[in-house]
């Protein structure tokens, strides 16, 4: 049985509020919890004590019992300094199609002028090598 803690969505239609729950994986998210562990109101104002209330304790004790929190939760546990969450990747498909169109033009002249230079050093360093090869016969 895999434990995770997670939100459960209470409140009516257009008006949320989130009941912080641990529940087996399997079970509905607004389903069968094993223990209430708090609450987020996310329509207070970010800078009102009473928009997250979560126990700590309780939290930690089941994390070492193997329960692992959803990625909401995490966030809150992260801000409140309990566990350290590991920064995410945002993908290239967050930058609009235009900025991401010129970028892809950028990168690809700057392969064919980094291709052009190549291929022009190793023009001259097999022009110089032939000279060293010439110089040795005519030395011969």
């Amino acid at each position: 049985m895999s434990l995770v803690i997670r939100m459960a969505r209470a409140g009516t239609k257009k008006r949320p509020f989130y009941h912080i729950v641990l529940a087996d994986s399997r079970s509905p998210r607004d389903g069968r919890f094993i223990e209430r562990l708090g609450y987020y109101n996310p329509l207070l104002p970010k800078d009102k004590t009473e928009r997250l209330k979560l126990d700590l304790e309780k939290c930690q004790d089941w994390m070492k019992k193997g329960a692992q929190p959803s990625d909401r939760v995490m966030r809150f546990l992260d801000a409140a300094g309990v566990v350290k969450r590991d920064k995410r990747n945002n993908p290239e498909k967050a930058i609009p199609r235009k900025d991401r169109k010129a970028a892809k033009e950028e990168a690809l002249k700057a392969k064919e002028a980094s291709d052009a230079a190549a291929k022009a050093a190793a023009t001259a360093k097999a022009a110089e090598k032939a000279a060293a090869d010439k110089a040795a016969k005519a030395e011969a």
